[in-house]
């Protein structure tokens, strides 16, 4: 039986245009308990299932349950630290307007937090210089922060990619051996630039230049892309980066999202539909909170339900935006790609798990409220979820939500 119901399943999922397929995720199951009858909302799934069971374990596959714990929040925020900058050769306040939008990982046992820093150079959205700082938690939530950052533009071989707008966004995962994965945005002023670094230790690295660069005789080199999620896993504790059909592979992409593959995580190339151009697994749906963009956030995790994305949905303002969110705010989403097929979305939320409540999500940089999430660490039996509050701010939420592995 099981084969035919998978048929069904198929048929039913991947022969249905995608928007029609998303106005169906929602679907109100008929369940009976202790002799009461009920409604309940299914948030995942496709498909209408007649037994509560198999209703759950459609939800199961979703990252939820996260809080943002009591008093502490922002966890990160601006200092006048400064230090010496080799690109200006002067001192600089380098993370004294904003810190914001991080990466997290583990190394030596502790939570390592690298955020976007801007200094106080210009004023406007993109107008100043971005530096990567770096702080250390042995409970997730409280942080010591170096001095000076640990990833940041300067006279090397990146100058032309990286001056002056600096080093922005990043993600982080980690191999098995040890070797860190840096995924970031390298800003001219010109171009973004989705870029690679690698390190052993998260405070030297060698820096790969622009993650397309060699693909498709450079078809992509020039163009603007940035925000790459890579797949990662569980093994045992410990959060690594996953092969997928044999090779590494990351989502990627602001507008929509993409995908990539990769045989040594420096040289990625894009994946391509039949007409040549970059092949688009979901946009922005007209009518929700992610109307306006859908933005790839922290590294995806490869379960047995699926391979489980979080991402971060604009709304657009009026009509064609969700009027339950204001106009132009940033909401945290997740979607679900099939394990053998990573191009093939199978599921995907029509709420956010994660919205702007707080007055540092809501002021700032970005008052529109931005909840923008980066960072997921798996840390003594729970993840730690990292994002940046309007561009301003680093908060953290937790969850102790298991996942099938």
């Amino acid at each position: 039986l099981e084969p035919y119901k998978q048929l069904y399943y198929n048929i039913l999922i991947y022969r249905t245009p995608l928007n029609t397929t998303n106005n169906m995720i929602k679907e109100t199951l008929l369940v009976s308990t202790f002799g009461l009858l009920g409604l309940v909302t299914v948030a995942c799934g496709s498909q209408k299932k007649d037994q509560t069971a198999e209703a759950v374990s459609e939800t199961a596959w979703c990252l939820d349950g996260f809080e943002r714990p009591t008093g502490v929040n922002p966890v990160i925020k601006p200092l006048p630290t400064k230090f010496y900058c080799p690109m200006r050769e002067d001192s600089v306040a380098w993370e004294e307007s904003d810190t914001f939008n991080p990466a997290a990982t583990i190394y030596d046992g502790k939570i390592v937090v690298m955020y976007r820093a801007e200094d106080n150079s210009a004023q406007g959205i993109g107008s100043r210089t971005s530096r990567l700082g770096y702080a250390t938690s042995t409970d997730g939530i409280h942080f010591e922060r170096d001095t000076k950052p640990a990833f940041y533009p300067a006279k090397d071989n990146q100058v032309e990619n990286e001056c002056p707008g600096g080093t922005e966004d990043p993600r982080i995962a980690m191999t098995e051996d040890g070797t860190y994965v840096l995924l970031y945005t390298q800003w001219n002023r010109k171009v973004p630039r989705l870029a690679v670094a690698t390190s052993k230790d998260l405070k030297h690295w060698t820096k790969f230049g622009p993650a397309f660069e060699k693909a498709y005789n450079g078809k992509f080199k020039d163009e603007a892309t940035k925000s790459a999620s890579l797949v990662t896993t569980l093994k045992g504790d410990k959060q690594v980066i996953a092969k997928v059909n044999g090779k590494y592979f990351m989502y990627w992409g602001e507008k929509n999202v993409y995908a990539a593959t990769s045989d040594n995580l420096t040289d990625w190339d894009p994946l391509l539909d039949e007409n040549g151009e970059l092949l688009k697994l979901f946009s922005p749906r007209s009518g929700y909170f992610d109307s306006q963009l859908t933005e790839c956030g922290p590294p995806a995790i490869l379960t047995k339900d699926g391979i489980v994305l979080l991402y971060n949905g604009k709304n657009e303002p009026g009509e064609k935006g969700d009027t339950a969110y204001p106009a132009n705010s940033y909401c945290a989403g997740q979607a679900l790609f099939d394990v053998n097929n990573p191009t093939k979305l199978i599921g995907r939320l029509d709420k956010p798990f994660l919205q702007p409540t707080d007055d540092f999500e809501k002021s700032g940089q970005y008052p529109a409220g931005t909840v923008f999430v980066e960072g997921l660490v798996y840390y003594r039996n729970k993840w730690y979820l990292y994002y940046g509050c309007a561009d301003s701010f680093v908060a953290v939420a937790v969850s102790d939500k298991q996942l099938n592995f």
